[in-house]
């Protein structure tokens, strides 16, 4: 009876997995498409546990890069707020500050952009910027004992690249990430140097990645985070 359930519950779970892989985004990168291995009822590894208690505090906002994190089981969906998509524009429309704010998070962490500089704007980082500034005066208003770091939009592969040429434009996007965080006083992590030191953890799309990418995200994020707390 006991196997038989199991079975039942493997099948849902992989009915369920091949619908979200069948579902577009209007143009906009798909959600992570690793091959799922993950079956029902399998229980969390203690890495994944410690991830989970180290940033239990915390919440990821982003698009479907971050949502890699909870899709991963890297981290709990509770410290996860991302989706497909997400832009700066759509985190302020789609209230996502009231979402934060329902969840107390003392640490937020935003990695926003690989969806906004493909905006069909004639200036679409300029368009996005002014976004992500409101965006985070918005978080410090509701949320102002929070500490606020934004990530870096990670790379793409050359053949991601190749194919969607606005993606060229994400180094200097950053620059622009770095120069709002200075102004708006928070933080910012730049994690392009995981993607070229583990070009292998790519997923088929060459955008998005696979799940040993991220514990490697997180170790990086709490060094960086270390680093800077010791420069003060």
């Amino acid at each position: 009876m006991n196997v038989q359930k199991k079975l039942m519950g493997i099948t849902l779970f992989a009915m369920v997995a091949l619908t979200v892989a069948a579902c577009g985004t209007n143009g906009q990168p798909q959600p992570p498409a690793s091959e799922i291995t993950r079956q029902a009822g399998d229980i969390s590894t203690p890495e994944q546990t410690s991830y989970a208690s180290l940033f239990q505090t915390s919440v990821f906002l982003g698009d479907s890069i971050t949502e890699g994190l909870s899709y991963h089981d890297v981290l709990k969906e509770e410290n996860v707020l991302a989706g497909a998509g997400k832009t700066a524009e759509f985190a302020l429309k789609d209230k996502d500050v009231d979402e934060l704010v329902k969840r107390k998070p003392e640490h937020i962490f935003i990695q926003l952009g690989s969806d906004d500089i493909l905006w069909p704007t004639d200036h679409p980082k300029e368009y996005s910027l002014s976004y992500y500034a409101q965006l985070i005066e918005r978080i410090k208003e509701r949320l102002p004992e929070a500490s606020i770091t934004i990530l870096s939009v990670t790379p793409v592969t050359a053949k991601a690249e190749k194919a969607e040429p606005r993606y060229q434009n994400i180094g200097d996007y950053n620059k622009g990430l770095k120069e709002l965080a200075s102004k708006v006083k928070v933080g910012y992590i730049d994690v392009s140097s995981i993607v070229a030191d583990h070009p292998d953890m790519y997923d088929e799309d060459g955008i998005h990645f696979q799940a040993k990418f991220y514990p490697i995200l997180l170790d990086y994020v709490k060094d960086e985070l270390a680093r800077m707390e010791s420069a003060k």
